[in-house]
């Protein structure tokens, strides 16, 4: 499509300090665990990308992309099908800001920065306009400080459990009480550590991990009305109201159109 390649590791390696890379994934496509020496921006123009670490799972719909510090190891899977674009950073050149795995806000400006990047042949004149944009591109991506699609994942086994079942059924309504039963902890051990190592309350996260789960089948196509009951809502409403106050818009208006370049 752009006559570049599209192997990571031919980017790793090469002199300029950034270099953009354009891929085609289908729906459902895995990426399994990986590293690579230069940090990694990963956007997709159309579809939506899960992105799974050790820290948790981010999905990057068109809106967003997520940024993959240098060497750290890390998964993902296409939903729906995906144009991804993807930029790779010299570990000298990453901005200041974006020290750890984050979300980073796509607007207009970025998204073309982007798309100009992966056309960019990979050893691009510095000097001239391609090193400009090189240049502009760094400068703007830019972490968010709400990020409303990050699922943080504990370190204690068994909150951990409790976790690994949410995530494989969005829908669970299994109460803490029960929970508790389940993994040998009591319910104020879990209701405390559920705080202390993702950040949120347990019924927070799991409404998150349906937050989550909701992005990634409206990337893949599924009617609302399918969503919301899959999810355990008892109405598309109730679950379009529950989409409007996290993410500010419909799961509609969420997943418009983008423009392909």
């Amino acid at each position: 499509m752009f006559g570049k390649s599209e192997n990571r590791d031919d980017y790793q390696h090469i002199e300029r300090p950034i270099g953009g890379m354009a891929r085609t994934l289908p729906d459902r496509f895995y990426i399994d665990y990986h590293s690579h020496p230069r940090a990694q921006l990963i956007y997709a123009y159309s579809g939506a990308i899960l992105v799974d670490t050790e820290m948790g799972s981010w999905v990057v719909p068109p809106q967003r992309a997520v940024w993959v510090p240098c060497d750290m190891r890390h998964a993902m899977q296409a939903c729906g099908n995906v144009e991804m674009r993807t930029v790779y950073v010299r570990q000298d050149a990453v901005p200041d800001e974006l020290t750890t795995c984050c979300v980073v806000a796509v607007p207009p400006l970025l998204r073309e920065l982007i798309s100009e990047m992966v056309r960019m042949p990979v050893d691009y004149d510095e000097a001239g306009r391609d090193g400009l944009v090189a240049r502009l591109l760094l400068q703007e991506m830019r972490p968010l400080s709400v990020v409303p699609l990050h699922l943080p994942m504990p370190q204690d086994a068994r909150l951990a459990r409790i976790c690994t079942r949410i995530v494989a059924d969005p829908s669970d309504e299994t109460s803490v009480e029960a929970w508790s039963q389940s993994v040998g902890a009591s319910e104020r051990t879990i209701i405390r550590l559920f705080p202390e190592q993702t950040g949120m309350t347990f019924s927070r996260w799991r409404q998150q991990a349906r937050l989550m789960a909701a992005v990634r089948l409206l990337a893949e196509g599924r009617p609302v009305i399918d969503i919301a009951l899959q999810l355990g809502y008892e109405s598309p409403s109730a679950f379009t109201a529950m989409f409007r106050r996290a993410l500010g818009m419909t799961p509609t208006e969420y997943f418009r159109e983008t423009p392909l370049r």
